[in-house]
């Protein structure tokens, strides 16, 4: 079977022997992502030779209860089928650990334990721990992984030990910083992986290599030539399972502070010294970040919308409200809805609108990134029943197809001089004749390999909730600032529109 990673990749060789230990193992995110990902690796070859995989949590399971609920839910959620030769050699290096992190002599027994699966060899092995679990258990666990020994010198130490942590990092700066400050306590910043599955996905890592491997895009990618850049996140479905989580959190801290902004950092970079050097490009990355234009209590009123999906219709089928969701706060003021335009104040980039929505309960899930150029002169058109020429439109999809379109205007067959947009379309399917690995399947594969390019420093995490945090603070304080309604099914409130018409732009149609 044709490998799913490019040819160059294959070429490289595999990580070094690894003991992956994932906290949360019996959690939602470990079955549903993590382990049909890394059975993927394992039918591509992109494992270690030598690999453990070590489930831990509280929950009290056998190694063989860990592999069968395994098995069933790689049979669930793996993007190929199970097969039977492959999952017996994969799952022969799956164990559990009954452990209770917050305690430092569960994480004692889990060290022992990892010990004596690496055979006395485990100064072989790099470790690695995936911390699946709620950020309150983020710090303890960290504290407790060091005090037992667990956690070694990059500088001196004679294996890597690693740490991955999820999102959401914080929820405000103050929380990020203070988050940042205790992992630093027992981890070095270059012994953290903070993920974000965003920039495991395909698409999102084809914008630097379309920007700068084509000689025909990037010398236009600048405010001489753009004219505006919209990024769309919608979803059809609604909070379900997530509900506790989401009203206290709202769809500005879940999505736009880290996806959308990971985005926008990529978007709007300078070219990095290296593609090779994590640290060239996330450097960059932070110098966007910074350059956003911080709002104020009157632009947050002028710049930023919100809103809560009321009952509406899904595919024609009805839809409760938020409000009436199973687990919601009859009096939640958590946005489902958020619409923003923001500016990056650099000389590359000074006077181009970045226009940000992100919604539940919208018509189609799809996220989308998509940049405007400049409309040319039209003096050549006149009196040839040309009107107004069409933006050239650039719009890469990032789900739920991967692949770049762009609109161009041209002639139609005819005697007569017209002009109509044609679509010129690119996806991953059809180009290469296979589906996209999943996201986690390459971040996994970096982590393993120490590579922490398409991973979150601490300054990115900081910036980007600094930019965010004077919105919710001005949300929090001011309840003069409306929380609109939307009808489910719609796209957004109609003061979104406004966002756009104010400047004679309007929102692409989805």
């Amino acid at each position: 079977m044709h490998n799913l990673f490019s040819e160059g990749e294959s070429r490289i060789v595999r990580p070094p022997s690894t003991a992956l230990v994932i906290f949360g193992a019996s959690g939602d995110l470990t079955h549903r992502k993590l382990l049909p990902a890394l059975y993927n690796l394992y039918c591509d070859d992109y494992l270690p030779v030598n690999f453990l995989i070590i489930g831990a949590s509280r929950t009290r399971l056998s190694d063989q209860d860990f592999r069968d609920s395994a098995r069933e839910s790689v049979a669930s959620y793996s993007r190929r089928e199970l097969d039977s030769e492959k999952w017996a050699g994969f799952s022969k290096n799956m164990y559990y650990q009954p452990t209770d992190a917050s305690k430092e002599s569960d994480i004692s027994e889990l060290g022992k334990r990892i010990e004596a699966l690496c055979q006395g060899c485990h100064r072989d092995f790099n470790y690695l721990y995936y911390l699946a679990t709620a950020p309150r258990f983020f710090a303890p666990i960290s504290a407790n992984l060091k005090k037992a020994g667990l956690v070694e010198d990059p500088e001196q130490g004679m294996r890597r030990t690693s740490l991955i942590v999820e999102k959401p990092f914080g929820h405000d700066l103050e929380s990020a910083r203070e988050l940042n400050a205790k992992l630093r306590q027992n981890f070095a910043e270059s012994q953290i992986f903070r993920i974000d599955h965003y920039l495991g996905k395909e698409t999102v890592q084809n914008i630097l290599v379309f920007r700068f491997a084509n000689g025909i895009f990037e010398p236009l990618w600048n405010n001489k030539y753009v004219d505006h850049i919209q990024i769309s996140f919608a979803e059809s479905i609604g909070v379900g399972s997530r509900a506790s989580y989401f009203d206290r959190t709202g769809i500005l801290r879940d999505v736009v502070q880290n996806h959308l902004f990971q985005i926008l950092s990529l978007l709007c970079i300078e070219p990095p010294i290296s593609l090779s050097d994590p640290d060239s490009i996330r450097d960059e990355k932070v110098k966007v970040l910074r350059s956003v234009r911080r709002l104020n209590k009157e632009e947050v009123a002028a710049r930023v919308v919100r809103a809560q999906y009321d009952k509406g219709y899904i595919n024609g089928e009805p839809v409760p409200g938020y409000l009436q969701e199973d687990g919601i706060n009859s009096g939640s003021r958590a946005e489902t809805y958020v619409a923003m335009r923001i500016e990056v104040d650099n000389w590359r980039w000074s006077g181009v609108p970045i226009y940000i929505r992100a919604g539940k309960r919208l018509p189609r899930r799809i996220t989308e990134i998509t940049v405007f150029f400049k409309r040319p002169p039209g003096m050549l058109f006149r009196g040839r029943q040309v009107y107004d020429l069409d933006y050239n439109v650039l719009a890469i999809q990032v789900q739920p197809e991967e692949g770049i379109s762009l609109r161009i205007s041209a002639k139609p067959p005819g005697p007569r001089l017209r002009v109509e947009p044609v679509i010129m379309n690119f996806t991953y399917g059809s180009s290469f004749g296979v589906p996209s690995p999943e996201a986690y399947e390459r971040l996994l594969l970096d982590a393993m390999k120490g590579d922490a390019t398409l991973f979150t420093r601490d300054d990115e995490i900081e910036e980007a909730w600094g930019i965010l945090t004077p919105v919710l603070e001005v949300w929090k304080q001011d309840d003069a600032i409306p929380l609109y309604r939307y009808q489910a099914g719609s796209w957004g409130p109609l003061e979104a529109d406004a966002l756009l018409t104010a400047s004679g732009h309007a929102w692409r149609k989805l």
